[in-house]
This record gives C-alpha cells, structure tokens and sequence, in this order.
C-alpha cells in the first residue's frame, strides 16, 4: 500500500511539474493573456515560428531592440520571466524626435501597469550615434530586433547599430532579423525611403559587423506584396496610410513580405 501511495504521488508530483512547465511554454504565452489587437496579426508574424526559428529558450538573456509599442515584448517578457533576462533596447527620453519621446512614454506606461508580466524588463537605450550599448558587451544569447532596418538606414546609423548588436552578443550568440524584403530586381536605396531592404544589403551590413550568416526562413513571407505603393510599405496594413482610398485591395493583400534571418557572432 505504502509503495502504491508513494507511486501515486511521484506521478501527480510529475504531472504538477509538467503543468507548470506548459503554462510557460512559448506556445501557452503566446495564446495567454496578450492584446486581442496584437493576436489578430499572428497570421502575419507568426511569433512562435519565428522565435523557433531564432532558438529562443527560456533560460536565455535576450535583447529586444527598439521593442515599439512593444508587441514582441508582449511574448517575450512573460515567456523569459521566470529563467531568462530581457532588455528592451528602446529610444532615448531625451530624443529630439517627438515619436521616439512618444513611442518610450507608451512603452514606459504599459510595463509600469503590469509589474507581475514586465517587471523584471530591463530598459536600456539605443538612440545613435549617442547611445549604442543596449546591453553589457558579450551578455547576450539572441539581439532580436522586427522591422527597424530601414529606419536606422534612412538615417545613416544602420552600420553602427549591427555593430552595437555585436558587441552585446556572446561568442556563439545569434542575431534575429525580420524587415521587409524588397525586390531583388530592385538596386537598394541606401535610405530605404519606401521602407524595403533587399536581403543581400541586410546580410552585407551583418557581415560588415563581424557576423556569420547562419540561416533564412520563408515564415514571414507573402507573396502577394508587389512592393510597389506610392506610400511604400506603409501602404499595407497596419499602417494604411491611404486610408480608405483601395483600403479593401490592402487589407486583401495582408502585411508586407519579410525576411526571415540569423546570424552568427563566430566564437
């Protein structure tokens, strides 16, 4: 009787432990208590594809760079919580651009509302060419950063950014990109003004910085995206910056096509 009470125990113990370690599973996270609004474009970020993809783990140091409102942070800081360290490399409060003030204020205020999902985020800045350290040199296990490339690049700050992205990765740490893809039979604007980047100009700046490609996806791509809008990317959903004008031709279309890559900081 004692051996099967004991037996009995050992296996509830078990799947108590199992629970546990499944309500803080990417995909629980993911599907938990996120924004309704920020749910609806999973079908056009795939975040639990795209985190595999960059082999994120639980037990990691990750950096979000220039997080925004915070979307990916949303997954991110819940999922690292418990083992893992997560910096959110966002804009300077001093930024002479009243977006960038605007954008940090948001980001601020969401995370001080909910101390039990983002209170242990570690805020860090990165607003170049002043501030570039978005994480103690050689602490992190994956940089991740969604859609910036072509902002960095409009202002002439992109090489110095993937070198700020290397130098807060660990030898063997890998560095996550997703931008919007432009078309290879495009010759890159070096300011990226309709918001594309060719993949070859991404992995040059990566490869500039010290990085080894590692690897693409096909996850975020959509080939219905022409790249040819007179708004450029912001054409398309979520911006629609043509506001009704062909809004149903762009909600068809969905988000842009994007790139999928990582990189390798060589050991």
């Amino acid at each position: 009787m004692k051996n099967i009470l004991l037996a009995l125990l050992l296996a509830s113990s078990f799947s108590s432990a199992q629970a546990v370690e499944k309500s803080g599973s990417l995909h629980q996270v993911i599907n938990g208590k996120r924004s309704v609004a920020h749910k609806q474009r999973d079908k056009y970020r795939h975040p639990q594809q795209t985190l595999e993809f960059f082999d994120v783990k639980d037990n990691m140091t990750v950096v979000e760079v220039w997080p925004g409102e915070g979307w990916y942070t949303e997954i991110l800081a819940p999922y690292l919580k418990n083992h893992g360290k997560l910096y959110a490399a966002h804009f300077s409060a001093d930024a002479d651009e009243p977006y960038f003030k605007k954008n940090l204020h948001e980001f601020v205020n969401k995370v001080k509302k909910q101390p039990k999902v983002y209170g242990k985020v570690e805020l860090s800045v990165l607003q170049p060419p002043k501030f570039l350290q978005i994480a103690p040199d050689g602490s992190a296990d994956r940089v991740l950063t969604f859609r910036n490339v072509h902002n960095w690049m409009k202002n002439d700050q992109a090489a110095a950014v993937f070198n700020a992205m290397y130098k807060a990765l660990k030898p063997g740490g890998i560095l996550g990109v997703v931008e919007h893809r432009n078309s290879t039979l495009k010759q890159q604007d070096t300011k990226a003004e309709s918001g594309y980047v060719t993949e070859d100009y991404v992995i040059a700046l990566a490869r500039n910085a010290g990085f080894e490609f590692l690897d693409k996806s096909e996850i975020n791509a959509n080939s219905k995206d022409t790249k040819d809008y007179s708004e450029g990317v912001w054409t398309l959903p979520p911006a629609l910056r043509l506001k009704d004008k062909d809004r149903k031709k762009y909600l068809a279309i969905g988000e842009s096509d994007r790139m999928t890559i990582k990189f390798i900081k060589p050991q």
